[in-house]
């Protein structure tokens, strides 16, 4: 899922889906300790996605909160 597709739901939506994701992580772990899972590198998707999409919550929560906050400011009037 691209971030893009991510950005165009409501939080309603994406809160959802994180819901579902622990799910189905939950269920991955649970193969991979009966050495049922065939491919490990599903485990790392689903919390790589749940993250890109609690990040996208956040940023929705807060609007405008990151912009800008690189930690240097500049004076203009200090130079003179």
């Amino acid at each position: 899922m691209k971030t893009s597709e991510i950005r165009e739901q409501t939080v309603d939506e994406l809160k959802d889906k994180v819901t579902s994701l622990r799910k189905e992580l939950f269920d991955l772990k649970i193969q991979k300790a009966t050495f049922k899972l065939e491919n490990v590198a599903e485990i790392r998707k689903k919390r790589k996605l749940i993250a890109k999409i609690k990040t996208v919550i956040s940023e929705k929560n807060h609007p405008g909160h990151n912009e800008g906050s690189s930690g240097v400011h500049t004076d203009s009037s200090a130079s003179e």
